[in-house]
C-alpha cells in the first residue's frame, strides 16, 4: 500500500508547479481530483508541440494518476459544489493567481473554517507576504529576479536560464513535503493548517551555498559553465571526440587522477597539494589538464578514470540517458496506460518499490459524470 492511500486531494492548478505538486501526491497514493475551467482547462494542455494523443507532452507528464473535472468557478452553484467536496478532502492544492481563491470564497480561512482538518497549500510566484506577494510570475522571470541567471552560463557571456523548470518543479517538491509534514502533524493534533511554497523562495533556497560564499567574501560569484567555484579539479574537459566531467573533489581523488594521467609529481607539488592550493593555481593546473584530456576519446577516459576510482562521466544528451542501462535498472521511465508512451516516474522508492503510473492524464472534464457534474462539452 502506498503511503498516502486514503488521502483525498483537490487540485486547482495550471502549468507546472501546482500540477507537479498534485502529481507527487497522486504518485504517493493519494486520490487527486484536478479541477479545471471548462474553456480549455489547464493552460499546459496547449503547451506544445509536441502533442501526444491531442494533448501536450507537458500536460501528460504532470497529470498522470489523477481524475479530472471541469467547474465554472464563476457559477454560484459550482462554487457550492466545490465547497461541499472540499469539506470531505484532506488537502487542497492551488497555484491560482494570488487573491483569486479568496475572491471566489475558496480562500484558506473559509475552507479551513468549514473543514478544520484541511491542509491548504498555496503555491505562488513570490510567497505569502511582502510587496510582491500578489505578483504573478513564471519560471524564467523568477530565475532572473532571484539571481540564478547571474550564476549560470559562461563568464564572458550574459547569464542564462537553467534549462529545466527547476523552480516550478522544486517548489512542487517543497509544497508536497509541506503537505505530507502537515498531515503527519494532523495525526498528533487533529488540526490541519496552511502550507506555502513559492518559486522565489525555492530559488533563494537553491542559492544557499552561493549566498554563504557571498556573505563571507563580499564577492559576487563568477559564472562557470560546468564546474565548481570552490573545487579543483571539478569540471568538464574536451576529449578527442566529446567532453568528460572529472570530479576529483578532494585531495585523495586528485592524487588518483594525477597518477592515472602520468603526473604523480603533481601530488607533492606545493601549488597543487590541497584544494585551496589548486584553486589558487588553477590558471596553471587546468591548462595542463585540458592538454592531457584532449588526447584520448571520452570512452577511454571514462574507462580509465573509473578503474582508478576517480568520479567522472561523459556528457550525455537525453537520448543517451534514456538508453543507458542504469536508467532501465531504476525503472524511472514507465509506460502509461492507453497512450503508448513512456514517462518519467517519481524519483522515490519505498521498500525497494517505485510507485507506478496507473492512469494517463485525464481528458478535459472526463470524470464530470462520476462526481455528479454536467458532462463536459
Amino acid at each position: 500500500m502506498l503511503p498516502l492511500t486514503g488521502i483525498k486531494v483537490v487540485e486547482f492548478a495550471n502549468n507546472i508547479a501546482g500540477p507537479y505538486t498534485g502529481y507527487i501526491l497522486a504518485m504517493l497514493g493519494a486520490e487527486v481530483l484536478k479541477i479545471e475551467r471548462p474553456q480549455g482547462g489547464d493552460d499546459a494542455r496547449g503547451w506544445g508541440p509536441p502533442f501526444w494523443r491531442g494533448t501536450s507532452a507537458t500536460f501528460q507528464a504532470l497529470n498522470v494518476n489523477k481524475r479530472g473535472v471541469t467547474v465554472d468557478l464563476k457559477s454560484t452553484e459550482a462554487i457550492a459544489w466545490v465547497k461541499e467536496y472540499v469539506a470531505g478532502c484532506d488537502v487542497l492544492v492551488h497555484n491560482m493567481r494570488p487573491g483569486v481563491m479568496e475572491e471566489i470564497g475558496l480562500g484558506s480561512a473559509a475552507m479551513r473554517a468549514a473543514n478544520p482538518r484541511l491542509i491548504y497549500c498555496n503555491v505562488s510566484a513570490f510567497g505569502p507576504t511582502g510587496p510582491m506577494q500578489r505578483n504573478p510570475g513564471y519560471e524564467p522571470m523568477v530565475q532572473a529576479f532571484a539571481g540564478l541567471f547571474s550564476i549560470n552560463g559562461y563568464p564572458d557571456r550574459p547569464g542564462a536560464r537553467i534549462g529545466t523548470s527547476v523552480l516550478d518543479l522544486g517548489s512542487a517538491v517543497w509544497a508536497a513535503l509541506g503537505c505530507v509534514t502537515a498531515l503527519y502533524r494532523r495525526e498528533r493534533t487533529g488540526s490541519g493548517g496552511v502550507v506555502d511554497a513559492s518559486l522565489y523562495e525555492t530559488a533563494l533556497g537553491l542559492l544557499t551555498v552561493h549566498f554563504a560564499r557571498y556573505q563571507a567574501s563580499g564577492t559576487l560569484p563568477e559564472r562557470h559553465p560546468s564546474g565548481s567555484l570552490a573545487v579543483v579539479i571539478f569540471e568538464a574537459f574536451d576529449t578527442a571526440d566529446g567532453q568528460v566531467i572529472v570530479a576529483a573533489a578532494n585531495d585523495r581523488l586528485f592524487a588518483k587522477y594525477a597518477n592515472e594521467v602520468g603526473h604523480p609529481e603533481w601530488v607533492g607539488d606545493s601549488r597543487f597539494k590541497t584544494n585551496a592550493d589548486r584553486h589558487a593555481n588553477k590558471a596553471i593546473l587546468l591548462p595542463m589538464v585540458r592538454e592531457i584530456m584532449c588526447q584520448q576519446p571520452s570512452a577511454s577516459w571514462v574507462q580509465r578514470l573509473e578503474k582508478a576510482g576517480v568520479p567522472c562521466a561523459a556528457i550525455n544528451d537525453i537520448s543517451h540517458m534514456k538508453a543507458h542501462p542504469q536508467t532501465a535498472a531504476l525503472r524511472m521511465v514507465q509506460p502509461v496506460p492507453e497512450i503508448d508512451i513512456g514517462l518519467m516516474a517519481l524519483p522515490l522508492s519505498f521498500d525497494g518499490e517505485r510507485p507506478t503510473i496507473q492512469t494517463r492524464a485525464p481528458r478535459l472534464g472526463e470524470h464530470n459524470p462520476a462526481y455528479g457534474l454536467p458532462a463536459a462539452k
